[in-house]
């Protein structure tokens, strides 16, 4: 199967996850999506194919020459963010790429402009699978997945390139911070591993956001409005008046970079009770404990304003910055930065504006950058993947094996 083909039946499954269920998977279609990725993963060849309860699959591609190479392995995840619909994704290639805008859905009106999203012009020429403008289309990750699994079609089918043992694992629940919650280092057995679930062609990483998630709990009391005057309390107001509290340009919006950021990722209430979600970033670590430490100082003003016990706070770290943990070993990324260059791809070194997998993984023992999967706008109806950045992650991977084999 091309990787086009093998992308666009990927996309076709819905595999949402979602931190409101206290399950893993979070949501059963991740499991249908594993469940048809062991079916594909035996079938081309690959071995040692297995899928644990908790949505989990590892394979192995074993070594093809008797040389001492160290084990590595390729990881991605099943899942797909929350932030907008994955489900009953209707995805479309656009062949040799106008550089027009393109029109998404013409009977919703969404139309996809070039003025707001000028990156698509450097693929002029090139294939873009773009969605209908009703659902994001599943390039972070399943760009990743379908690149992982043609790479070891090619090597199967391609025996004259020498490789070691090479381990797959495919993750649920990344979105969602829970991707390496259930993942056993030790049964993947590999000295490192990459992740493929970077953004635009050429990316490599290993650095990312120390990263919390808050959540921000207001108590209210409601009376009659025409009898409220010095009884009620809003919590929704409370909650407004703290939002206020925090650094303006401090959000996504406004950063860049190296830059971190507080971002209110949701919010509802009434009157009696209201809930702010926070998510807490910085990729300086001493900057990251200041920032949860400002957080939890404004919840104490908002208690001191307005009564103890107004406001309440929980905060969870999610993961940490993989540098302290990759630098050690530089000599994987300086793998992976060859490797591209092999492929024809310029290698671009940068700091991921978010998380992967890897950044968990490299603390839990296995070292683990993070490579480009080639899409753009992940998590929203704009999203786009040109194929032939699939083609060349394809064929990192498959360098990566090669390079390492020689050397």
């Amino acid at each position: 199967m091309n990787i086009t083909d093998r992308f666009l039946k990927y996309v076709s499954f819905t595999t949402t996850s979602d931190e409101n269920t206290n399950m893993t998977p979070s949501t059963p279609g991740q499991m249908i999506f594993a469940k048809y990725l062991i079916e594909e993963l035996t079938s081309i060849g690959l071995k040692e194919v297995v899928l644990d309860d908790n949505g989990y699959i590892m394979a192995t591609l074993p070594a093809n020459t008797d040389k001492t190479i160290p084990t590595i392995g390729f990881i991605a995840h099943m899942d797909t963010s929350p932030d907008m619909s994955g489900k009953h994704v209707k995805a479309r290639v656009i062949q040799n790429y106008d550089g027009n805008d393109i029109v998404l859905n013409a009977q919703k009106e969404v139309v996809f402009e070039t003025a707001k999203y000028p990156e698509i012009l450097q693929y002029k020429g090139q294939d873009i699978v773009v969605t209908d403008g009703t659902t994001l289309l599943g390039a972070d990750d399943k760009a990743g997945l379908a690149e992982i699994v043609t790479a070891m079609e090619y090597l199967i089918a391609h025996p004259e390139i020498k490789h070691g043992k090479i381990r797959l694992g495919f993750t649920p629940d990344e979105e969602i911070g829970q991707g390496a919650d259930h993942f056993d280092v030790k049964k993947f057995d590999a000295d490192w591993a990459y992740t493929i679930d970077g953004g635009e062609i050429g990316e490599l990483e290993y650095e990312n956001f120390n990263a919390a998630g808050a959540k921000v709990y207001f108590k209210g009391l409601n009376v009659h409005p025409g009898y409220a005057y010095h009884k009620m309390r809003n919590s929704m107001r409370i909650a407004q008046e703290f939002v206020g509290m925090l650094p303006r340009w401090e959000t996504p919006e406004h950063t860049q970079d190296y830059e971190g950021f507080y971002h209110l990722t949701n919010m509802e209430g009434t009157v009696e009770k209201s809930t702010l979600s926070y998510i807490i970033r910085d990729h300086d670590r001493d900057r990251f404990e200041r920032r949860k430490k400002e957080i939890i100082h404004l919840v104490n003003k908002i208690n001191a304003e307005f009564g103890e016990g107004t406001a309440t706070i929980e905060i969870k770290d999610q993961y940490y910055n993989m540098r302290e943990m990759v630098e050690p070993v530089m000599h994987i990324v300086d793998l992976a930065f060859e490797a591209m260059e092999a492929a024809g791809v310029k290698p671009n070194v940068k700091p991921i504006r978010g998380g992967t997998d890897g950044s968990r993984l490299s603390y839990m023992g296995l070292p683990c950058p993070n490579i480009f999967a080639g899409g753009h706008n992940f998590h929203g109806r704009f999203e786009y993947v040109p194929v032939q950045s699939m083609e060349k992650a394809m064929m990192v991977v498959v360098k990566i094996a090669e390079l390492l084999a020689q050397k």
